[in-house]
């Protein structure tokens, strides 16, 4: 018998990505961002030695900028999650 989905619930296909080498289990609808705490990864570290991570969350101020299959600078708040995505964060 199929499963039934009921008012409001959403079924997402789970992807595996790596972060900085390390394999994380995601949700094809999460973002890389996600991914990368997920991992417990900070996305790269300010001139001055301070860790970043997404601020706004909408890809204005840059600080969850990664590196996504040899790309550098790619906002993670606004890319999903691909299967075999390769994140790197930059420290």
């Amino acid at each position: 018998m199929p499963s039934q989905i009921t008012h409001g619930q959403i079924l997402h296909e789970q992807v595996m990505v790596t972060v900085n080498g390390a394999p994380v289990m995601v949700s094809s609808s999460a973002t890389v961002a996600v991914a990368v705490m997920l991992a417990g990864q900070v996305c790269r570290t300010s001139v001055k030695g301070e860790p970043r991570s997404p601020l706004c969350g909408m890809g204005v101020c840059f600080e969850c900028r990664v590196a996504i299959d040899g790309k550098p600078h790619c906002r993670s708040c606004q890319v999903l999650c691909e299967a075999g995505m390769e994140i790197a964060t930059e420290k």
